[in-house]
């Protein structure tokens, strides 16, 4: 039987990462040529053309040959020098282009272009090689050389140890390496273990004129350290003697580039004495067989020093221990530390005489030797070993904002403390009663910088809830952990929805902090957000390509309602890009509405979210109370106990609360009423008693609240919607509803429409519950248009370019007002339709 042909499925790309991988073509270069003869060629393996397999279009052959280089040279062109106004330029045809040569080879540290146009990255030529094809003649082959990094300090997170470095001070990194085609080379440069010539002795380090590197700043460095680029720990590193190690290792490790990383000194984890007294160290007497071995194994003994300290400037030397039978002795080092004077059980060892000769296993070859942590970040170790997270992490004191700094400069007064703590804008330092979806933020997203992995956590609740001030809690405890070396350093960018122009723009401020554009200094990048979002697209789908400099990125989308889109690309594109391999790029997506993602976003998007998601209660009686009564302590903590005085009474205080949680549970508007009713009692003059030449005034009691929530309730506003006609009343519940479905402020016109049809049999009785037609519908539209309670799309052009049911129209009252007086005015079926 005939095997039956399968046709292929024609897959959309659609919806993939907008950039795809290098094409084959970009590995093949005709101006680049080998300068010897290949010095091994072996047949491939998948990890000679692992960069080639990530195109689908390109497939493996059989037969395919690696051979490996050790020197390379490329052909670049000099452009003719430039002619004066007097001078008598030559024809074009009769100008020779001059050309020049260029050769790298193995070991040689080059300065390498990356995604950044800002700077050039520096690293190192680890190995080169070609993957013949059996192609026709002439065709180039692909020509690949491994690049192992140096980081700049410019290229570290923002947010991580301040530590003092010189000016072209570049750190090797751990095991940090990338393939890369020979074009993107740009130059050869020095890199050297030697400090540069001090010019100003009192000033030797600068932190700052290292971010005014160019391009062609500098093509000498200097390197001291190893960096451990994801933690931010530093290892003593002794850079020339680690080439010279390199550069004579097996063929096999040096086509693998195995040999140019750097192995890490394993920190001994102490044991708990049994005793907490001193006891003298007993120093190990050698046996008559171990004195051959003594003197070679004191030179590769590592010996941790006896004061450890937190400076750099003392920093050990570079260490090599044996690999394979260190661990071992460091172990029973430490067994016979702390059991000195324990009675131990005796061994049933064979002793040994002077008149046996031992028959020792012979040693294998040592090990290369290992980079010895700095004490700056062995201090760093122990904090992350000694540290252990409590199931509830209660938000810290930070006294960092701007209205609590305020109070230092404020009168002794208590009523007017009260009044500017309880303002709206105040944003407290501890948040009462969000305990709990705090240390879940906190816990997510340490994790995710922990394992250097990306991901996005849903964070959604209705307004006044805590959200966003739980975020920012969340990223300062954050920037507290990682300046104290206590978690991975990153880089920090907060993205509001409600501050940008439009929802394009989120890729031109995510794109500044990736690429380490400093705003403060230079001003915002002048690029397109189309340029921003191609560079993005490019840096996170390189992945190791990108260059040494792809550290963690923390990114807050608030206002997340605000960036969603027709076309949703926005919100798809920020979800997209940690799921890619290498992109470390935590999410915090912050929304007003808790199924945002079923009502709005489509499947592709849902996808990329993830189950990560964190819904915010609105506030209880019993917890708004807390919320007041925690900043009024904080208003008179400080004050003396002579002038603290309780401005508002518990039942007012509980009375407020009662009245906003039955509506929406929002504390900012608790904190409103609070606030009013102190600055009512305030206002009073006639009710001030004098004594001791100071002012009293009197406790904001129930009455003062009453009389603030009912001003408030008459407001203009509260006037304005009680006059309006019922089908008026109709469209605006109708525009609610289809904001808390939609989760969009914006509402197209023919969906309000419909929504006013659906309700006026129910909302219009016993007014009015005939249908209204078109032409009524509009000019209820034209009536709340002219009185600025609805605002909607407005120009010729627009009206020209979509239909009128496609125009949108939005809300130009506060929506909870609006459901609160429909609510009154129409009573318990308008309360249910709007979900008041």
């Amino acid at each position: 039987m005939s095997e039956i042909p399968i046709t292929p499925s024609r897959r959309s790309k659609r919806y993939q990462q907008l950039v795809t991988p290098v094409h084959p073509s970009a590995w093949s270069d005709k101006s680049t040529f080998w300068s010897t003869e290949p010095h091994h060629t072996r047949e491939s393996i998948p990890e000679d053309y692992q960069v080639l397999a990530e195109d689908e279009t390109w497939k493996p052959q059989h037969g395919m040959q690696t051979s490996f280089y050790n020197s390379l040279t490329r052909s670049k062109p000099i452009p003719p020098p430039s002619f004066g106004a007097g001078s008598r330029r030559k024809p074009r045809s009769s100008r020779a282009e001059q050309v020049t040569q260029e050769v790298f080879n193995v070991g040689d540290t080059v300065c390498v272009q990356t995604g950044v146009a800002k700077y050039n990255s520096v690293g190192v030529i680890t190995s080169m090689w070609e993957v013949k094809i059996k192609e026709p003649e002439g065709e180039p082959s692909n020509m690949f050389i491994r690049i192992h990094w140096f980081q700049r300090p410019v290229e570290l997170p923002r947010v991580r140890p301040r530590r003092e470095h010189f000016e072209n001070e570049v750190y090797f990194t751990l095991d940090t390496e990338a393939i890369l085609p020979p074009s993107h080379i740009v130059c050869h440069c020095t890199v050297t273990g030697t400090p540069p010539k001090r010019q100003d002795e009192a000033a030797p380090f600068n932190r700052t004129r290292v971010l005014a590197f160019k391009q062609d700043d500098t093509a000498d460095f200097y390197c001291r350290l190893a960096l451990d680029s994801r933690k931010g720990l530093y290892y003593d590193f002794h850079w020339p003697e680690h080439k010279l190690n390199a550069l004579s290792s097996p063929v096999e490790d040096q086509m693998s580039g195995r040999c140019w990383k750097v192995a890490v000194q394993p920190t001994r984890k102490r044991t708990q004495p049994l005793s907490t007294q001193k006891r003298p160290r007993l120093r190990k007497v050698p046996e008559a067989d171990e004195q051959s071995t003594q003197a070679s194994d004191t030179d590769y003994e590592y010996r941790e020093p006896l004061h450890e300290g937190d400076d750099d400037d003392e920093l050990p030397s570079l260490t090599a221990v044996d690999a394979t039978d260190s661990e071992p002795d460091l172990q029973s080092e430490l067994f016979e530390d702390t059991l000195d004077d324990v009675s131990k059980t005796p061994s049933r060892k064979r002793k040994r005489t002077a008149s046996t000769p031992s028959k020792s296993t012979p040693r294998k070859p040592r090990a290369p030797k290992l980079a010895a942590p700095t004490p700056h970040s062995k201090a760093a170790i122990r904090k992350r070993n000694s540290r252990k997270a409590p199931t509830v992490r209660v938000p810290p004191p930070d006294l960092t904002q701007e209205h609590y700094k305020q109070l230092e400069n404020l009168p002794e007064d208590a009523w007017l403390r009260a009044m500017h703590v309880l303002h709206v804008a105040a944003r407290p330092d501890v948040l009462p009663c969000r305990e709990e979806e705090y240390n879940r933020v906190l816990r997510t997203v340490e994790e995710l910088l922990e394992e250097g992995s990306g991901g996005c956590v849903y964070i959604s609740g209705v307004p006044g809830t805590g959200k966003t001030a739980t975020v920012h809690a969340v990223v300062r405890e954050l920037k507290r952990m990682a300046e104290n070396s206590e978690t991975n350093p990153f880089t920090y960018v907060e993205i509001n929805g409600l501050k940008i122009p439009e929802p394009s723009a989120a890729y031109n401020l995510l794109w500044e902090t990736v690429s380490g554009h400093d705003v403060v200094s230079d001003g915002h990048l002048k690029v397109s957000s189309k340029e921003a979002l191609k560079q993005l697209g490019k840096h996170f789908s390189a992945g190791v390509r990108a260059g040494p400099g792809g550290h963690a990125c923390v990114v807050l989308m608030d206002e997340l309602d605000q960036l969603v889109t027709a076309k949703q690309d926005v919100v798809y594109n920020f979800f997209n890009w940690p799921t890619l391999a290498g992109s470390k790029l935590v999410v915090l997506a912050v929304a007003n509405t808790m199924d945002l993602p079923e009502r709005v976003m489509t499947g592709r998007v849902r996808s990329r979210l993830g189950m990560t998601r964190i819904n915010f209660q609105p506030y209880t009686t019993p917890q708004l109370e807390k919320i007041v009564h925690a900043r009024l302590h904080s208003s008179s903590c400080t004050l003396p106990p002579t002038l603290q005085h309780a401005v508002l009474t518990p039942d007012a205080i509980k009375f407020a609360s009662m009245k906003v949680s039955s509506i929406s549970g929002d504390a900012r508007r608790v904190l409103d009423i609070c606030r009013r009713a102190v600055e009512l009692v305030c206002l009073e003059r006639k009710t001030i008693e004098r004594g001791e030449g100071q002012r009293r005034i009197r406790t904001a009691g129930m009455e003062d609240v009453r009389e603030v929530i009912r001003v408030m309730q008459n407001s203009p506003t509260a006037a304005f919607l009680r006059e309006l006609g019922v089908h008026e009343r109709i469209m605006l519940a109708s525009l609610v509803k289809c904001v808390k479905r939609e989760g969009v402020e914006e509402i197209k016109w023919g969906e309000i429409q419909l929504q006013h049809l659906i309700y006026t049999p129910t909302l219009g009785a016993p007014e009015s519950t005939r249908q209204p037609t078109q032409a009524e519908l509009s000019l209820v539209l034209d009536s709340l248009l002219a009185s600025r309670a609805m605002l909607m799309e407005d120009g010729v052009a627009g009206a020209a370019r979509k239909p009128v049911t496609e125009r949108r129209v939005i809300l130009n009252l506060e929506q909870v007002e609006v459901e609160r007086v429909l609510g009154e005015v129409g009573g318990e079926v308008w309360r249910s339709a709007l979900g008041a």
